[in-house]
């Protein structure tokens, strides 16, 4: 290696700079690429926002099949009532208590306990819902944290801040757990269906308002 040194030290400085060149490029393909951007559904991330119903497909959670429920559209009905409220829609989201606040206004729409981040933290801070999707299918994870749950319902996505749509995170209905109030998920929350159908017929069309999400707090995990 001295001898190797030795022999470089004594090139001419145009030959040195030549070997600079390819040394450097090495160097920079040697270092590893960046890490992408987590996504909360790391298989199926953000492919399709259509509704996608698969009534007969056979889910996976927690090493576990699963048998998702059947969703006819045809029979979706909008309930409304206090949806008619008056005021600025603000969900919020307390990680620490794993409870939903709905408000518009100073009123209360809504208050439901949920379940975040178990296997990877849910973001917090502020954020907006940028899409409503009635039924998809999720997927990610690996090894013993592998899941694939189709008949996902009422996905309401939201990001803002360091969190970007292609991220997926969600407040969605969640049929393969019934353990609310106990962080569950890979980072959405995780909502009982029957409260997530009444979140998700309140929030606003995302291409008219954009309903504001607030997530505070730090589960026990």
């Amino acid at each position: 290696m001295d001898l190797i040194v030795s022999l470089i030290m004594k090139l001419p400085a145009k030959y040195l700079f030549l070997l600079l060149i390819p040394l450097l490029a090495i160097f920079y393909l040697s270092k590893p690429a960046p890490a992408n951007s987590f996504c909360a559904n790391s298989v199926s991330c953000i492919k399709n926002l259509n509704v996608n119903v698969e009534n007969n497909a056979i889910g996976t959670f927690d090493g576990q099949k699963i048998i998702p429920p059947k969703i006819d559209l045809s029979t979706d009905k909008k309930v409304l009532g206090d949806e008619t409220g008056v005021g600025e829609k603000h969900i919020y989201v307390d990680l620490t208590t794993q409870t939903l606040y709905a408000y518009q206004g100073n009123n209360l729409f809504m208050q439901a306990v949920i379940s975040s981040g178990k296997w990877h933290p849910t973001p917090t801070g502020d954020f907006t819902i940028w899409e409503k999707v009635r039924a998809t299918r999720m997927t990610g994870g690996e090894g013993a944290d592998y899941y694939d749950l189709p008949n996902v319902p009422f996905t309401m996505f939201f990001a803002g801040g360091d969190v970007p749509e292609g991220d997926g995170f969600a407040l969605h209905g969640a049929y393969w757990h019934d353990n609310f109030g106990h962080p569950m998920s890979h980072g959405c929350i995780n909502m009982r269906t029957v409260d997530a159908e009444k979140l998700y017929n309140w929030v606003e069309d995302p291409s008219v308002s954009k309903t504001l999400v607030t997530i505070y707090g730090q589960a026990n995990i």
